[in-house]
């Protein structure tokens, strides 16, 4: 089973929906978690709408810090938190240059949550 985690600083978007393609693409082989370097304690209802529309639902999740978070990772993917982001031990670290979705509406929205199925997509398939 390999280990991802997800982070970006409010752990309501962009880490939410990773975690959740995760799950959905890797399955039982995927051990899959998301976190916050600043969470904001919900999951934003424009992740949740737009997950809904795939199937998945989001509602099942919190949102949570860092701090909460501990062990080993095959895999840590940061997205857009920059310095704020502390060091987790992982065999490999990326860094995902993605907007934040939160002001975004509609189709713009679903444009980032798709650059990030197939993101999710292209991780687990090298791991």
């Amino acid at each position: 089973m390999k280990r991802v985690l997800f982070v970006c600083i409010e752990n309501s978007n962009r880490s939410q929906m990773a975690e959740a393609f995760a799950r959905m693409i890797g399955g039982a082989d995927v051990d899959a978690l998301s976190a916050g370097s600043a969470p904001s304690g919900v999951i934003n209802p424009k992740a949740i709408r737009a997950m809904s529309e795939l199937g998945y639902d989001l509602t099942t999740h919190g949102s949570k810090s860092l701090d909460e978070i501990s062990g080993e990772f095959d895999a840590v993917v940061t997205m857009g938190c920059g310095d704020s982001c502390p060091w987790v031990p992982a065999k490999r670290r990326e860094d995902w240059a993605l907007p934040d979705p939160k002001h975004l509406e509609g189709d713009e929205y679903r444009a980032v949550r798709d650059d990030i199925r197939e993101r999710v997509r292209a991780l687990l398939a090298s791991l």
